[in-house]
């Protein structure tokens, strides 16, 4: 009996690190699940989450960044407690806060086109604090867009009330973490692997 011998190509190195990164990244943002504070007024708690999500399309850039949300949304989908409040499965990705889980992704490719301009990643302690500003905001326009559009359709709310229950509340918590974000990317401390 003949054995076939055939020769792999490998991944490339580049390849490999920066799925690393993104599962690293993902990883983080489930471990941001604990912080999940519940408000009396709104189904939605506040939450660290959005940081890592602003994160990925600033350092992982606008493949990557979604990449990485994605394995994120997957490990949730698999029963991992990765979602606020330690929650997992199918059913929190159909509940009447998916709307924010399926932004996510977007708005971390968003941010990470706004940032890069393509798939050639850049230093975003290089990139001007206004387009890193600008960006940040389109990502969170899109994430609250998406939530509270998809909350007043789950919960057949009026818009202005699921703007105002699924929004407004978060407006300070959401500059906080645009802040953190900049001052994180600003430092150099974290830069994307250049190509």
């Amino acid at each position: 009996m003949a054995t076939e011998q055939n020769s792999v190509d490998l991944v490339d190195g580049e390849i490999v690190r920066q799925f690393a990164r993104a599962a690293l990244l993902a990883a983080l943002l489930g471990a941001a699940a604990p912080v999940s504070i519940p408000i009396p007024l709104s189904p939605v708690p506040i939450t660290l989450q959005v940081l890592f999500v602003f994160l990925a399309g600033l350092v992982l850039g606008p493949v990557w960044g979604p990449t990485s949300i994605l394995l994120y949304l997957a490990a949730g989908a698999i029963g991992l407690p990765v979602f606020s409040g330690m929650s997992a499965g199918l059913g929190v990705l159909v509940g009447n806060t998916a709307g924010y889980l399926w932004a996510y992704p977007l708005a971390a490719g968003l941010i990470g086109l706004m940032v890069h301009g393509d798939t050639d990643l850049r230093d975003p302690a290089d990139v001007s604090l206004p387009v890193v500003i600008v960006a940040l905001v389109a990502g969170t326009i899109l994430i609250y867009g998406m939530g509270t559009g998809y909350m007043a359709w789950a919960l057949e709310l009026g818009m202005w009330e699921a703007i105002s229950i699924g929004a407004l509340l978060f407006i300070p918590g959401e500059l906080l973490k645009i802040a953190a974000a900049i001052a994180i990317v600003k430092s150099g401390r974290i830069a994307p692997i250049q190509s």
